[in-house]
């Protein structure tokens, strides 16, 4: 078998940025693990080719699709084969060669072709052809039965797994965001879009968001739902019955004997404890020593819908049976919690189900959005506008509307979008429609459409209620041949507006010349659409100055402060990919910030202002080219950190002139200027006492005198440092105790021996935290470590205990977790707690599977209700 190295050659020079992470790879390749983000244009396919040529062993890539399969094998004769005589490449995996081209549903068929043991028969036909390098192309968003097939590669020893993604599944559910990263590793390298449009290789580019409003009977919907989920959580807080069948239960009257059930469910015992004092009731004294804690020294949380979710879903679907006592309290909240649609598939959802929210997603006064963007797209660009709208569904049944009433119009979609732009503008005769199974274009395109098929004949219809619109009918012979012929008029400007579903359009099609991206898709499938995002910011070899605008829609749910789900999803969107900032200071970052949207959203707020401001930003190409330029200049690398917010900036901002160590400072100040003018004043109207009652009395009406006097402003100064100066001092402290945790730890592949802590803090409180001088997979793991250490408590294996009583008399959270991979076993647990020692506190280390480790995490579950960090941390991309 020859030597792929020296029989595959890169044809051309590497980019620099290419040859930056080729200069770094084998260092990330140690682990056997190798999972890369190559946005778009950076060459993703060749240099997952000049890796494997590199590791140089029997190599299966897997592919999504025949589409992006077939990509692989081109490139690979395009860049790389110099001697057509190379014959060691196989599309067949039946037949596996030294290079192996599949996809994952070819994977799947061959593992269900064995009969018995299927499992393990796939890892002996692996094994039998000696691949033992296995190349992951967008390996998200795969169907359950593909998952487990993978998984049971991987248990091959000696396999080398190298993933490859211009989008990581962010927006996906927790468990398949852990399913993916489980399968393909940390992210070790990013290929940066700073630098690829630095070299020329990206366009420079800026994302707009067009705002709408639900319709009058979406809004009313809403309204109803949320009124009927208060008036139910209301009529939980006088439920007598349930609340006296609660105080009954064994596990509540006698809580010491029933520790193992209150360890099993921490949060259930919780939400109990919370609901009743929320009802009124004082707590048991016994439950409250269970948690740790005297009466007096808790604070209760709100008995909010998140904890009616936890109350109710362990009693009326989780453990249902074991309350059948009081049936007849239950079941008449199950039959409500059905008819309002908080109960439904065996779940209880107070924030509202997916039904609500698609159909906010799917709003019709999404289709307004779209008009306004193509209509101010098309004054500005003029016959260089090459707009494409992407969306899920094609909708059919709207092909017969006709005229003028688009409330008709009532879904998003394929059909709904173009019936409502040619009603809106009956003279449009540039757009076109391109599906799977759909295609439309004006008659005027139809001659230049025969021209690209090489025909002279197309069978068509005219299209219900249009001037000029035409269906084709694509013969079996050409329907290969038509999506390229389609987007050559696009190319061309015969077509001007292009309309299509993200499923055809985003599998493997590509058109340079996009300038104008609308995606009006559903926000939460963003992997696929960011596919499609990267189609826009391409460079074009037709147009050197090429810019691109990326559009996306959100429908705002009136009633959430923070605009509801529509944008939530959208948040998650963005959080997935870099960009420049739109106004104000020059950066590059990941996350809807950038875009300097409100805080807050509500029924006062200006909607229009907000999408006027965004066209009028997108017009300025030449503003959103300087402010790319002027933000490369400013960094030369992504930084991964962590970004802990202030909880209220407002209330920050305000008190500015006091935050952080310097709250403290002044107080204490205070406190020292008072006694000194306190203790001569004290002694020159005590000194009668002090010639006859004698020294020591006079110190004890001293010192009551000092604490009834000062004790406040000291209590207020101390709080003071720890909340505000503390939090930020802390987590430094913190990020030290882990850098040098994995400086020691010969297990991590750190290898960034240079690596220091930098953190800064801005006038509203929100600090960061990242390593400089660190490799991207040393930067990304110190960041997973120290984000796990400051979240929530869940079930860690060890949690490090901080016991200054001063603290918890303060309500200063006393509990930090041990990440898992470190705390994997009690040496790496307690060497972590060595160097936690050294740089933060002199915390000891619980190990929570004993008795009465279960009770101490249990208190700490519990307590970190009360003192939690102000703020939750989020993971940011910077480029500094």
């Amino acid at each position: 078998m020859q030597k792929l190295s020296a029989v595959l050659k890169f044809k051309y020079t590497w980019r620099n940025y290419q040859q930056k992470f080729l200069n770094g790879f084998q260092e990330h390749i140690k682990d056997g693990h190798l999972h890369v983000i190559a946005p778009p244009g950076s060459g993703k396919t060749i240099l997952g080719l000049e890796i494997l040529i590199r590791i140089g062993k029997p190599t299966l890539v897997l592919s999504p699709t025949l589409t992006i399969r077939n990509q692989w094998r081109s490139r690979l004769l395009e860049f790389f084969i110099h001697d057509t005589a190379f014959q060691n490449l196989s599309l067949d995996l039946k037949s596996p060669s030294q290079i192996t081209l599949s996809t994952y549903q070819s994977l799947f068929a061959l593992s269900k072709s064995f009969n018995a043991n299927a499992q393990q028969q796939l890892l002996e036909y692996i094994k039998f052809h000696k691949i033992e390098t296995l190349v992951l192309d967008e390996a998200h968003h795969l169907k359950n039965e593909w998952w487990h097939c993978l998984y049971h590669l991987k248990e091959i020893k000696g396999l080398t797994v190298v993933s490859l993604t211009a989008t990581p599944p962010y927006d996906s559910s927790t468990n398949e965001i852990n399913r993916y990263f489980s399968l393909c590793g940390p992210i070790d390298d990013e290929i940066a879009v700073p630098d690829l449009i630095k070299n020329g290789d990206l366009c420079p580019h800026q994302d707009f968001v067009y705002f709408s409003k639900p319709e009058e009977t979406q809004i009313k919907y809403i309204v109803r739902y949320r009124e009927q989920i208060l008036n139910f959580t209301n009529s939980l807080l006088v439920n007598t019955g349930l609340q006296e069948n609660l105080i009954t239960q064994d596990f509540y009257v006698n809580p010491k004997k029933s520790l193992d059930y209150i360890y099993k469910y921490p949060t259930f015992f919780s939400a109990i404890i919370i609901y009743l004092n929320s009802c009124g009731y004082a707590v048991n004294e016994q439950n409250l020593r269970i948690l740790g804690f005297s009466a007096n020294d808790v604070t209760f949380p709100s008995f909010t819908y998140e904890w009616a979710e936890a109350l109710l879903q362990h009693l009326l679907v989780d453990q249902r049976d074991t309350f059948s006592a009081f049936e007849e309290i239950l079941m008449p909240l199950e039959k409500e919690l059905k008819r309002i649609g908080v109960l439904a598939n065996k779940r209880v959802n107070f924030v509202g189900d997916e039904v609500l929210y698609r159909n906010l997603s799917n709003s019709p006064g999404k289709l307004e959005s779209i008009f306004q963007i193509v209509k101010h797209t098309e004054e500005y660009l003029g016959a260089s506008t090459r707009t494409v709208i992407l969306t899920d569904f094609i909708r059919k049944e709207f092909l017969n509307f006709e005229g003028f009433n688009t409330k008709t119009l009532n879904k998003l979609g394929v059909v709904p979008i173009f019936k409502y732009l040619l009603a809106k503008d009956n003279g449009i005769d540039t757009m076109g429609v391109l599906t799977g199974s759909l295609v439309i274009l004006h008659e005027n395109a139809l001659p230049f459409l025969k021209q690209q098929l090489s025909i002279e004949e197309l069978a068509v219809n005219a299209v219900a209620g249009s001037l000029g619109y035409i269906f084709i009918k694509v013969p079996n012979a050409l329907k290969n041949k038509i999506a390229e012929s389609i987007t050559q008029l696009f190319e061309d400007g015969v077509i001007k507006t292009l309309i299509g579903t993200k499923a055809f359009l985003g599998e493997g099609w590509d058109a340079p010349c996009i300038n104008t991206l609308i995606l009006a898709s559903y926000v939460g499938s963003f992997v696929s659409s960011n596919q499609m995002r990267g189609r826009a910011i391409r460079v074009d070899a037709n147009t050197p100055n090429k810019t691109g605008a990326i559009w996306h829609l959100a429908c705002l749910d009136p009633t959430a402060p923070d605009g509801g789900k529509d944008m939530e999803k959208l948040q998650q969107r963005f959080d997935a990919f870099t960009g420049v900032s739109l106004r104000d200071e020059i950066y590059i970052s990941n996350g809807i910030d950038r875009l300097v949207l409100p805080l807050e959203w509500s029924d006062t707020t200006d909607l229009r202002e907000i999408n006027s401001e965004m066209l009028k930003k997108a017009q300025q190409k030449s503003e959103f080219k300087n402010r790319w330029h002027k933000a490369i200049e400013k960094g030369n690398v992504l930084v991964r950190e962590l970004k802990i917010p202030f909880k209220n900036e407002e209330s920050y901002a305000k008190t500015k002139q006091l935050h952080a160590l310097n709250a403290s400072k002044y107080v204490m100040l205070e406190v020292v200027l008072g006694v000194s003018l306190f203790v001569p004043e004290f002694l020159i109207k005590n000194m009668g006492a002090v010639l006859s009652k004698g020294m020591v009395q006079v110190i004890y009406i001293f010192c009551a005198a000092l604490i009834l006097g000062f004790g406040p402003k000291t209590f207020k100064a101390l709080k003071l440092y720890f909340l505000f100066g503390n939090q930020y001092r802390k987590t430094k402290k913190i990020g030290k105790a882990i850098l040098a945790y994995l400086l020691d730890d010969k297990t991590s592949y750190f290898e960034s021996k240079d690596a220091i802590i930098h953190a800064e803090q801005n006038l509203k409180g929100t600090f960061s935290i990242h390593l400089k001088n660190a490799s991207q997979h040393d930067s990304n793991l110190f960041i997973s470590l120290l984000e796990e250490v400051i979240a929530p408590i869940d079930n860690p294996k060890y949690v490090l205990v901080n016991g200054n009583w001063i603290k918890k008399k303060m309500g200063i959270r006393n509990y930090y977790v041990v990440p898992k991979d470190i705390g994997k076993n009690k040496t790496g647990a307690h060497r972590f707690k060595r160097y936690w020692n050294t740089h933060v506190d002199g915390s000891k280390l619980l190990f929570t599977r004993t008795l009465k480790g279960r009770k101490e995490l249990l208190k700490a579950r519990f307590s970190h209700l009360k003192y939690q960090f102000e703020a939750v941390s989020q993971k940011t991309i910077t480029w500094k």
